[in-house]
């Protein structure tokens, strides 16, 4: 059987619909899965370490520190080696000329352990440089969180002494600047710059 609506059954069908979406309102934050709450909170080290952008700079970190190491080593047994030789050398050497030959070696072993040191810190400033430039560009991001949720403040989690875990954005943060920043490797068209 086929039914057919009247202009005053569509007129009613059209009412209906417009008033279910007038009562309906706009979308709630928590329909975009955003918390609707004034104060949000985040776990910044999570934040970071979670990201694609974080895991690929620990990969990257672990990376020359594995070479770093392996260099140590391998510095570490030539100086060794040329320790040795300096003692067994020292029978037959009167005692000033091995001091001039020692004092040079100390000086040589505490020049490398100074390059080494730097080498080190060099390595854990990049990744504080890292931490503080994918914070600046996690920014808009989590501005938009807030907006969503109708805040005026994401919080530190760690610096917060009760909350409810409502109010938790990391996860939604981390997937949402995945998104965005991805890994945060630069673009073949930023390399050629």
């Amino acid at each position: 059987m086929r039914r057919s609506f009247t202009k005053t059954g569509l007129l009613v069908a059209k009412l209906l619909l417009t008033a279910l979406f007038l009562t309906a309102g706009p979308v709630s934050a928590q329909q975009l899965g955003t918390p609707n709450a004034s104060i949000l909170t985040i776990s910044s080290e999570r934040l970071f370490n979670e990201s694609a952008f974080g895991r690929r700079i620990a990969r990257e970190v672990e990376a020359e520190s594995a070479v770093l190491v392996a260099e140590n080593r391998q510095i570490e047994a030539e100086l060794s080696a040329e320790e040795q030789a300096l003692t067994d050398r020292r029978a037959e050497m009167e005692p000033e000329a091995f001091r001039v030959l020692a004092d040079a070696f100390d000086k040589k072993v505490q020049d490398i352990r100074n390059t080494r040191d730097a080498r080190a810190r060099s390595l854990g400033q990049k990744q504080d440089a890292a931490r503080i430039d994918f914070l600046n560009a996690a920014a808009p991001v989590l501005e938009d969180l807030m907006r969503e949720a109708g805040a005026g403040v994401i919080l530190e989690r760690s610096s917060v002494f009760l909350s409810s875990n409502a109010t938790d954005i990391t996860d939604l943060a981390i997937a949402r600047i995945d998104i965005v920043l991805g890994d945060g490797s630069p673009s073949p068209d930023d390399l050629e710059d």
